[in-house]
């Protein structure tokens, strides 16, 4: 009989472990953010100017009430963990200067397709400030944006009012990236390319600082964590969250080198997530629910 219990203890403690990691790896650097990233991070002497330029104050946003606002599946030690781990390359470095040209290149080849496509996926976005306000003339429109990647790739019936506890999880990782984007926006103040390139004409201006890119992290978040619960379209939802972060490259608002950080730093949240009980349990409900209404 203990030999029974110590064998289904085991499988247990087994089972317990799997579920409590992605059931994924991220994929390594790849393309042109590989390529940028061989070329030198470390400051250069002879563009030493570029590194005085930070973010200008004077072009800060409301978001930076996202500081005061509690983590809801991280614990806000995580969240200083993580938000201390990174750093962009030097604004002088190498690489700033091939993420510049790189930038450059994208803008001669916009078309009228590209820059349609990007400005719409650009005005995509979910805020956990709104959704505490029903009255708010944006109220629909932001749990739709919540639900953007599974409406994008498995149509209009995917929404808030249809999933509840699918809801309720998404709610909780956006407000944690949320509260990343900026903790690291406001820490590094990154300056956006248009601030060191002149001959960049972003398809918007941003208020606030470039590094790291909200929507990729987004974007990636959303990605992985839709994997978890529709498995079978991972490809898809990773398609779709690299055409998003590629799109802040074509509109001139961010380095590649924001856009590999985000991407990192989702998969890192996913990791510290499956730490946490709260966030096992809505995911497990999420499942469920999908699994009982998605195919109705």
């Amino acid at each position: 009989m203990k030999i029974t219990y110590i064998i289904l203890f085991v499988f247990l403690a087994d089972a317990s472990l799997i579920y409590a990691q992605p059931k994924f790896t991220l994929a390594p650097v790849s393309d042109h953010y590989r390529l940028l990233q061989s070329t030198g991070a470390v400051p250069d002497v002879q563009r030493a100017w570029m590194d005085t330029i930070q973010y200008p104050p004077a072009e800060y946003g409301n978001s930076i009430v996202y500081l005061l606002v509690k983590p809801h599946y991280l614990s806000e030690e995580q969240v200083r963990i993580l938000s201390e781990s990174v750093k962009f390359p030097a604004n002088s470095s190498d690489q700033v200067r091939k993420e510049l040209d790189y930038l450059l290149e994208l803008q001669q080849k916009r078309t009228p397709e590209q820059i349609r496509r990007v400005e719409y996926l650009g005005n995509i976005g979910y805020w956990p400030s709104v959704n505490m306000i029903p009255s708010h003339p944006s109220y629909e429109q932001n749990l739709k944006d919540l639900f953007f990647e599974g409406r994008e790739l498995m149509g209009e019936n995917i929404q808030a009012g249809n999933f509840p506890k699918l809801s309720r999880l998404l709610q909780g990782i956006m407000q944690d990236m949320r509260i990343m984007e900026f903790t690291i926006k406001y820490r590094l103040l990154r300056p956006r390319p248009y601030h060191l390139e002149s001959r960049l004409m972003p398809l918007t201006r941003i208020n606030s600082p470039s590094f790291a890119s909200g929507h990729t992290l987004w974007a990636f978040l959303q990605a992985f964590t839709w994997s978890e619960v529709v498995p079978e379209k991972q490809k898809e939802f990773i398609a779709l969250a690299e055409e998003i972060r590629r799109s802040r490259e074509i509109m001139g608002i961010h380095f590649p080198s924001d856009n590999e950080t985000s991407r990192q730093i989702a998969y890192k949240m996913i990791q510290y997530y499956w730490q946490n009980p709260i966030f096992k349990k809505d995911m497990q409900d999420a499942i469920a629910e999908w699994r009982s209404k998605a195919a109705k």
